[in-house]
């Protein structure tokens, strides 16, 4: 169901310019198509935890924001409902990728999903996968 008023690809750049903490984490919009975004994070020190792995809080903010925007890109302006996230291994490589897509989106609200990756030697691994419930504003 696309709406008049989904987000463009230009409109989601200007808003991580725009948002202190997805540029402080160093977030980028690599692919955007309606209903599906990619994003991608290059880990570095600040980000881990004490065994070294990029910490559970940016994995989650990664799967948020990526499902929020999948949504925005179809239906326009949202928020997060709800979202829940499983960590599946450590995320620990040279740069982690999320991949986003609407699974369906009703009169009020998108239901997304969302799988992060970590790129190491070449390879990608899945790190976490999530679920999200996001509310047409």
């Amino acid at each position: 169901m696309d709406s008049p008023t989904a987000i463009t690809r230009e409109r989601l750049e200007e808003a991580l310019q725009h948002s202190p903490f997805a540029q402080m984490i160093g977030f980028e919009l690599t692919e955007f198509a309606p209903g599906q975004i990619t994003l991608e994070v290059l880990p570095r020190r600040e980000l881990t935890q004490h065994h070294g792995f990029v910490h559970g809080a940016v994995v989650g903010f990664m799967i948020d924001s990526a499902c929020a925007w999948a949504a925005a890109s179809v239906v326009g302006d949202v928020v997060t409902s709800e979202y829940k996230v499983n960590l599946l291994a450590p995320a620990i490589g040279e740069k982690l990728i999320c991949r986003s897509a609407v699974i369906k989106a009703g009169q009020r609200q998108v239901v997304t999903r969302a799988d992060v990756f970590a790129l190491r030697d070449g390879q990608e691994k899945i790190v976490a996968t999530g679920l999200a419930t996001i509310a047409r504003v």
